[in-house]
């Protein structure tokens, strides 16, 4: 069983930068392809970006040039830098394998972006 926490969210303001960290338990971690997804409030779980077990990523058009996913395999951990915040960038933030293993959901790390 992989239990995975999430961290580094918080208030930021528009054009601010914050770093989230996943750190993933279990020896799975380097095998898979991860995720980052993000749900603000009242609206559906989406995909941000991914990437895969030999550091291929991809991102969605909305956080292009500004979101980079990254991964550490020895410390089975998963990052997403994120640059030049946006209002409509504000959610829960998650991590998960792509596609999603839906007892693998953690508990997510809040992003708030406001002036």
């Amino acid at each position: 069983q992989v239990q995975i926490v999430e961290s580094g969210g918080g208030l930021v303001q528009p054009g601010g930068s914050l770093r989230l960290s996943c750190a993933a338990s279990g020896r799975i971690f380097g095998y898979y392809t991860w995720g980052w997804y993000r749900q603000a409030p009242g609206k559906q779980r989406n995909l941000v970006a991914t990437i895969a077990s030999g550091g291929t990523t991809t991102s969605v058009d909305s956080v292009k040039g500004r979101f980079t996913v990254s991964r550490d395999n020895d410390k089975t951990t998963l990052y997403l830098q994120m640059n030049s915040l946006k209002p409509e960038d504000t959610a829960a933030y998650y991590c998960n394998t792509f596609p999603p293993s839906i007892g693998y959901w953690g508990p997510g790390t809040h992003v708030t972006v406001s002036s």
